[in-house]
């Protein structure tokens, strides 16, 4: 089979008309072109793992360009945690050119749970949408992203390379359940549907119209995560869970609070994004959320990151009808012991501005 690259367009979760045309425009624009597979879906976000829309992602076996709305962290790591894995692939096309550079972890000893993981030889590239405002900018990348690609690829459906269980095969070949097809009496308003439309070398498009609802759940980056089991401790709520291997995962997203990113304050890797939330730090933003730049707002006596967590941990216990706990719970020694007063870099900026003879 001629190689063909697998193009995911993840639709935003409003009906902007903008963002919409700009989707649209994408879309169509990939259709003039030979050995693209075009797959249209739900918000990326609040798609289910067992998902119809995750279920064709799942089947793709080659390397994949994903077109999202999400920050290009947050986005990987969401198809991560639905079982969807390949190598990072490099784009181009950058929603903000000075920031591309992402802040590097701190060279210690400390072991990744990335490291420990076997990741497939595909790649998945994911563009930001916020990168530009023309399609052609976006269909050029992938074009650019298509020469470049070296693992064979699949059309959507070809799962004869892949290796999906075949309970979900089966699922996706014939769904049967209220969050596919739906009974053939059903309206595509109330269930999903999925359209597609292939030539043997032409261009191909899918659409999956789950109607899936808004959802607010963390996503770890593995890459960053240490494994060291803060958030679980910290969170009350029972979001968090360990694996058969004893690893941190997301259990019960469903039973994270609305809003609320506490945990993510609280990660002393930054590892868990909101994709979100409105602070670039939290949703995922490159670089973002490292310890290396000076926190001005110390100057003036702002809470820090675990004070403002284990507020906003306490607003959510009082809307479930719990007690607050403050501090007293779920916090590490590390961050409840009081602050190092020796100098730092901030104690430093502030005595070289004394130095200076203005």
């Amino acid at each position: 089979m001629a190689k063909r690259i697998s193009v995911v367009l993840s639709q935003g979760q409003s009906q902007n008309p903008v963002k919409r045309a700009l989707e649209e425009e994408i879309v169509t624009a990939l259709l003039l072109h030979h050995g693209v597979d075009v797959t249209v879906i739900p918000h990326l976000y609040d798609l289910r793992p067992d998902s119809t829309g995750m279920l064709a992602l799942q089947g793709v076996a080659g390397d994949m360009i994903v077109v999202t709305w999400l920050y290009e962290r947050a986005a990987r790591w969401v198809l991560d945690r639905s079982g969807i894995m390949g190598q990072v692939g490099t784009a181009t096309l950058k929603a903000d050119p000075e920031d591309e550079e992402e802040v590097a972890i701190a060279d210690d000893d400390k072991t990744r749970v990335a490291e420990l993981r076997e990741i497939p030889a595909r790649r998945i590239y994911c563009l930001e949408l916020q990168a530009s405002s023309h399609a052609q900018d976006f269909v050029d990348e992938i074009l650019r992203i298509a020469r470049e690609a070296t693992t064979p690829m699949i059309q959507l459906g070809d799962w004869l390379g892949g290796s999906p269980q075949p309970k979900a095969l089966a699922r996706f070949d014939s769904p049967t359940n209220d969050t596919a097809l739906g009974p053939s009496n059903s309206t595509p308003e109330q269930h999903a549907a999925i359209s597609s439309e292939a030539g043997p070398d032409q261009a191909s498009l899918r659409r999956i119209d789950d109607q899936a609802a808004r959802r607010w759940y963390p996503v770890i980056d593995f890459s960053r995560c240490t494994n060291c089991m803060e958030c679980i401790d910290f969170c009350l709520f029972g979001v968090y869970g360990v694996d058969v291997a004893d690893t941190i995962l997301v259990e019960q997203p469903d039973n994270c609070r609305k809003g609320c990113p506490a945990c993510s304050r609280v990660c002393p890797e930054n590892a868990i994004i909101f994709p979100q939330h409105k602070s670039p730090a939290i949703a995922g933003a490159p670089g973002a959320g490292a310890s290396l730049k000076i926190d001005l707002s110390r100057l003036f006596g702002a809470p820090d990151a675990v004070e403002i967590a284990a507020r906003e941990r306490d607003e959510q216990l009082e809307l479930a009808g719990r007690d607050k706990v403050g501090l007293s719970v779920g916090i590490p020694k590390r961050q409840a012991t009081p602050r190092d007063e020796s100098p730092d870099e901030l104690d430093n900026l502030i005595d070289q501005l004394d130095g200076l003879d203005l």
